[in-house]
């Protein structure tokens, strides 16, 4: 059993992630780039992961809490035609 880790966000530092966060960032951003043609491009995938590191970071680190992230940037994308 995976220990809980705390994380205090702040803005530009980078703080170390647990394994388990850092694999469920992994399954939601290929689940969700899947919704995409041919599994998304550089710049789509990229600001998913933006977004679900910026997440993970301020402590959601669930497959929900981080499916619900990619979901809201994925409508973002979509929005702007890509």
């Amino acid at each position: 059993m995976l220990a809980p880790t705390s994380h205090a966000y702040r803005p530009g530092v980078m703080t170390e992630l647990s394994e388990r966060t850092k694999a469920n960032m992994d399954v939601v951003l290929e689940e969700t780039c899947r919704q995409l043609p041919h599994g998304g491009d550089h710049d789509s995938r990229r600001l998913i992961a933006e977004r679900l590191i910026e997440a993970a970071q301020s402590g959601h680190s669930t497959l929900g809490e981080l499916g619900i992230i990619a979901r809201r940037a994925l409508a973002e994308i979509i929005a702007k035609g890509g």
